[in-house]
């Protein structure tokens, strides 16, 4: 294994990791904790949410230069465009209305009341998306391109 290939290895596993512990952990359990209200919740998630698309953008960047430097195959090119396809579409096109939906919940905790979004549901699509093309990713890595 050169020594890009092990800097992929690592970038997708660590983004993988980063994806589960966050998206199917640390988001679905911080509104069980007690005393974290609504607004504390989705105030927090919108923190933790923004710092984890950037580390997925910089781990996505290390990737690519990692494939431009070394020769991958094509099955681990496309696992990982669908990563970076998810994530893009998760940034660009769910999030704007996370946010909006989030912004009337903090106006007026009673929206909270009407249950989850339909961008909520779309966004976990794409981290369940995200999370298979990243584990192809890597599998195929550690095949060694």
């Amino acid at each position: 294994m050169n020594h890009w290939t092990a800097v992929a290895v690592a970038a997708v596993f660590v983004w993988l990791g980063m994806v589960l512990a966050i998206s199917f952990l640390e988001a679905p359990l911080k509104f069980r904790a007690p005393g974290v209200t609504i607004p504390l919740g989705l105030g927090i998630g919108r923190l933790v949410f923004r710092a984890l698309n950037t580390c997925e953008a910089v781990l996505a960047a290390v990737v690519v230069v990692a494939f431009v430097i070394g020769t991958p195959g094509t099955g681990l090119v496309v696992a990982t465009v669908v990563a970076i396809a998810a994530l893009l579409i998760q940034v660009i096109g769910v999030r704007p209305a996370l946010t909006r939906r989030s912004d009337a919940v903090l106006a007026d905790a009673s929206q909270a009341e009407s249950g989850r979004s339909h961008a909520h549901y779309v966004y976990v699509v794409f981290e369940v998306v995200k999370v298979a093309a990243l584990l192809v990713s890597g599998v195929l890595l550690l095949g060694f391109y």
